[in-house]
């Protein structure tokens, strides 16, 4: 059995631990890397990127539809357009497969020394990884556990030819003529209105009073809205109970059981932490909930492991991941770095997109501060209309005293792209005069948040 020792052993190659491995080849040490799969993880490989891909895909081949028969208000005639998803996921798999090769190659610039297998623990210190040339045994110094998250399954609803979780949504080569979607979150939502874009006849069922409960219902309301127009049945309140004949068998708010008409059913219930299989129990790691319990600089419990990402709890994004895995980077050559992040933000890129960062009004009124409030809306914003998507709004969240901003949100066709300016100003300590004082360019969906900023203070331009 080979033996190898290093200073910093990654279990994991997704975003928190590869961005690890190459600050700390970096930064001069010997560092060894775990990988069961590909490098990049789930959001690389089966979520994130593959899903905005396809995305972008359902989106585009919408709008040729939208123009058939001389349907666009902006004048341009199509023809039907027609959909190879074969080879749109053809397309998705090279954009994984650029970006694959791409995080293979930084690793090998920093110096990293990459294994392909499954790491079993056998001490703090010391894996086991099971390897297709044969078990290897790597020993070292610190140990980074960046193991990641799984989708939720349901026990009832086991994954096969018709049921299928995120992962078999972005593999599938042709549009199922009716999609039922199990889960009500982002990612469901998110897969949901593609396929619909895509052809098909999608409902969703959530088990919740509402869709994607972890925001306001504000912020959902021009999703609901968008969700209606594209044909998208929701049920709210509805259970899944099991798999019928024809399809899934759902037990509505009043009690009644019904079948839901399915050729595709999509299971999105939520992740969680993967922490099973490679010998945590053997370790005896202090436990939050599910989660691997840390502190502000990502220590465990055993001096010297340290822990990173979705293993460690909420919120499971992978910027979040990558930022901490940066940190203990740094942390274990010596520099003086802790986790105290003002913001993380949230993005969910339905039709139309939702960016949110720091606190929404409501999480900001119960910490009992008093607050203001600005809010924009996309329809008196030119760049907007030119756009031809009006939906939505910015909005700002401030202490009333000092104008120290506390929150931001947004809903609106392509808010994502202002989830870095919303960030840095809640990290830079902004307040509303600052916003406010800062030339936005024209025409721009960004003025949306100087003007929700002037809205908060007393004096919107524009509206």
């Amino acid at each position: 059995m080979k033996e190898i020792s290093c200073k910093l052993l990654v279990i994991g190659a997704g975003p928190g631990g590869y961005t690890c491995a190459i600050r700390a080849g970096q930064l001069g040490f010997d560092t060894v890397i775990v990988e069961a799969k590909k490098a990049g993880g789930t959001c690389l490989n089966v979520g994130c990127i593959p899903s905005k891909a396809l995305i972008h895909a359902a989106e585009e081949f919408d709008a040729l539809a939208h123009m058939v028969n001389g349907g666009s208000p902006l004048g341009i005639s199509a023809q039907s357009p027609t959909l190879d998803l074969a080879k749109t996921i053809a397309w998705k798999d090279g954009i994984v497969g650029r970006l694959n090769s791409g995080v293979a190659g930084l690793l090998k610039k920093a110096g990293v020394k990459v294994i392909v297998g499954w790491a079993t623990f056998r001490d703090g210190k010391t894996v086991e990884v099971a390897t297709e040339l044969g078990p290897q045994v790597v020993r070292a110094e610190q140990v980074v556990i960046a193991t990641g998250s799984e989708a939720v399954t349901l026990p009832f609803l086991p994954f096969g030819e018709r049921v299928i979780s995120s992962t078999g949504a972005l593999a599938l080569t042709e549009v199922p003529e009716k999609l039922v979607v199990v889960g009500g979150g982002y990612i469901g939502l998110e897969l949901g209105t593609a396929f619909a874009k895509m052809g098909s006849k999608v409902t969703v069922a959530e088990a919740q009073s509402r869709i994607l409960p972890q925001y306001d219902a504000e912020l959902t309301r021009p999703v609901s809205k968008r969700l209606r127009e594209l044909g998208i049945e929701v049920l709210t309140g509805a259970k899944a109970k099991g798999l019928k004949r024809d399809g899934l068998s759902v037990e509505t708010e009043a009690g009644n059981e019904t079948t839901l008409a399915a050729d595709k059913i999509l299971v999105t219930v939520g992740r969680r932490p993967l922490t099973a299989g490679w010998g945590l129990e053997d370790i005896d790691l202090t436990m939050d909930g599910p989660f691997i319990r840390i502190d502000e600089q990502c220590r465990t419990s055993m001096r010297g492991v340290f822990a990173i990402g979705d293993v460690t709890g909420e919120p499971m994004l992978a910027h979040r991941a990558m930022a901490q895995g940066e940190m203990v980077a740094e942390i274990i050559a010596g520099k003086k770095r802790i986790w105290d992040k003002i913001s993380i933000p949230a993005v969910c890129f339905t039709d139309p997109e939702i960016v949110t960062v720091g606190l929404s009004p409501d999480e900001a009124r119960a910490t009992g501060i008093e607050i203001t409030t600005g809010q924009f809306p996309f329809q008196a914003n030119g760049r907007a209309m030119t756009l031809g998507n009006e939906s939505g709004f910015i909005r700002v969240v401030a202490r009333a005293d000092n104008h120290v901003l506390l929150g931001l949100q947004g809903v609106g066709a392509g808010v994502a792209e202002l989830s870095a300016a919303f960030s840095l100003a809640l990290e830079m300590g902004a307040r509303l005069e600052d916003v406010a004082a800062t030339i936005h360019a024209h025409p721009t969906q960004s003025e949306a948040f100087l003007e929700a900023a002037l809205g908060a203070l007393g004096h919107a331009i524009h509206i």
